[in-house]
């Protein structure tokens, strides 16, 4: 019978030569330091043969998962001072929330033994009983007879009003009928004769009303006396379901590197959230920590990397390097990273600082700026420099929100300067009618098989992972841009966009995704592999002039 593998990794290689970091990886913007690259290369020569791991990834495979998978390295030194790594998984691998290894998990909720399954088991108990009800027979009859009623009553009515208003329009045809030939006395009478069919009619559609209503009601009454069983039932479902929540989170303890242990309601209880979303916890780099902490070795440094095929709605590549997620491990790496000595947060780091923007075009009205890559068109939470900040400056007397559309701020080229508020209007309302043409440059990182055509994702926000965004075809706006190829050399392509639509991160997401060009553009650190910067310029904007409505196009090469 084979031995469990060891959790604790030494290095295959020699890796004496390495020099260790000075301080823990700032785990949501880094560059893989050579350790966790080498870690990363090793464990991934295992993925490819491992008995258990190997089919869910194959595609001829019958248990292959319908997405990759994030995996991570975390390097250590143990308690004795050896080097060595761990490795780790997201959530669960097919069935397996444990495989030899790896580090385990926070808290197994899978356990057969735990109090998770067996609480699930009760709420899935009034699952089958709410689906029982809502299938009841004499249930569905009662509904499906309440909707006939309702439409009965609604055209027996109806046909009642119309003969009503036919015996009504006749009498009026009477009354001046008989004006003319009867006298005041017999025509008094014969008027009183009609008012009383009047009243009769009436009183007919009040007896008509008030029979579908006794019906209705009847139908009603007897529907409510299960829905009144239904919703008691959903009642304690959603109270045993609030109560394992809430215990499920309670189970879920986290250290940090000085020892002190908080639950995820602690930990979420001072963001935003308030409450802990979905699966918080379960991500490969909490795991790996936790599992350091509780064994005594010491992190060094870490890295994650997806392994497989990208989900269809984010942009994950085979094999790239990834940031922790923000939305459910930023609280969470927030607290069991105190106490560690942290690289700093490389976005708090003003890149643009002491660069210059040039100004190719101005008149009384607007300039034309070629914002340079890597610098903010408005300011951001951290760094207020900005085209905004430094136009503000040179317009001292200009009016108006200056800034008509903004640039990512990788992004170099055209933005459009407004002095005055009734300028900055009339050029805003060419971009809102769609009537402003704009043309970006872009290198992609792989040969485009096609020379041209039209990528339609609709796009939104990956609320667990801001600003990433992702392909939603229920809550995302559309998207739209065409392209064409200028040249492909040296294994890239560069090519012309035609955004039709203006969201965040488009081009980036239509160039890298597998729905659209499957070829990030290169450069792309959160779509792509990071370079010196990212390969997107914007090169040409046309526009009438916000006076004169003279039509002006400006074009500023790219530099790469």
């Amino acid at each position: 019978m084979s031995q469990p593998k060891a959790i604790f990794r030494t290095f295959a290689s020699d890796v004496q030569s390495i020099e260790l970091p000075t301080k823990f990886t700032f785990p949501f913007y880094y560059e893989p330091h050579p350790l966790s690259i080498l870690a990363a290369e090793e464990l991934q020569t295992e993925l490819i043969n491992h008995p258990l791991i190997q089919p869910l990834f194959d595609k001829a495979s019958e248990q292959l998962l319908a997405a990759g998978k994030m995996f991570g390295v975390l390097i250590v030194t143990s308690p004795t001072g050896e080097l060595g790594y761990f490795a780790g998984f997201s959530g669960k691998l097919g069935s397996h929330t444990q495989i030899d290894g790896f580090v385990p998990p926070v808290f197994d909720l899978w356990n057969k033994d735990n109090f998770f399954i067996k609480e699930e088991e009760v709420i899935n108990a009034i699952n089958r009983q709410i689906e029982q009800r809502l299938e009841n027979p004499n249930y569905q009859s009662a509904k499906a007879l309440l909707i006939q009623q309702i439409e009965q009553e609604k055209q027996a009515i109806t046909a009642k009003k119309k003969e009503l208003k036919q015996l009504k329009t006749e009498r009026k045809k009477l009354r001046e009928q008989q004006q003319i030939t009867l006298s005041e006395t017999d025509y008094t009478l014969f008027n009183e004769d009609l008012i009383k069919q009047s009243l009769r009619d009436k009183h007919e559609l009040r007896v008509l009303t008030n029979d579908w209503l006794e019906q209705i009601n009847a139908t009603k009454n007897s529907i409510s006396s299960y829905e009144t069983e239904l919703q008691a039932l959903k009642e304690e479902r959603k109270q045993k379901s609030n109560a394992l929540q809430q215990k499920l989170f309670q189970h879920y303890r986290f250290l940090n590197y000085r020892g002190e242990e908080q639950d995820l309601l602690d930990i979420f209880a001072k963001t935003v959230l308030q409450t802990p979303p979905a699966a918080a916890g379960d991500c490969a780099a909490p795991k790996l920590l936790q599992y350091a902490y509780l064994h005594g070795y010491t992190p060094i440094t870490m890295a994650e990397f997806w392994w497989g095929e990208s989900p269809k709605s984010e942009i994950r590549k085979h094999q790239h390097y990834y940031p922790a997620c923000r939305g459910k491990c930023e609280p969470i790496l927030g607290h069991m990273l105190e106490g560690l000595e942290i690289e700093e947060n490389p976005l708090l780091v003003n890149p643009a600082l002491n660069r210059p923007i040039e100004v190719v075009y101005e008149d009384e009205y607007f300039a034309i700026v070629n914002k340079p890559e890597e610098f903010l068109s408005v300011p951001g939470i951290y760094i207020q420099d900005s085209v905004y900040e430094r136009m503000r400056l040179r317009y001292p007397n200009a009016t108006g929100p200056l800034i008509v559309h903004r640039l990512d701020m990788a992004t170099s080229g055209i933005l459009i300067i407004a002095k005055d508020k009734d300028s900055h209007k009339a050029i805003q309302s060419q971009f809102i009618k769609k009537t402003v043409e704009k043309r970006y440059v872009a290198l992609l990182d792989g040969i485009l098989p096609s020379d041209n055509g039209l990528i339609d994702l609709p796009l939104r926000v990956d609320l667990d992972d801001r600003p990433r965004q992702m392909v939603c075809y229920e809550y995302g706006k559309p998207a739209k841009t065409k392209w064409e190829v200028i040249e492909r050399k040296d294994g890239k392509t560069k090519v012309y966009f035609y955004p039709i639509t203006g969201r965040t991160h488009q081009l980036r997401m239509h160039a890298s995704h597998s729905d659209g060009l499957n070829t990030p553009i290169v450069g792309d650190d959160l779509y792509g592999t990071k370079a010196e910067r990212l390969y997107l310029h914007a090169e040409s904007i046309t526009f009438r002039h916000p006076k004169t409505y003279e039509l002006m196009t400006f074009t500023i090469k790219e530099s790469f």
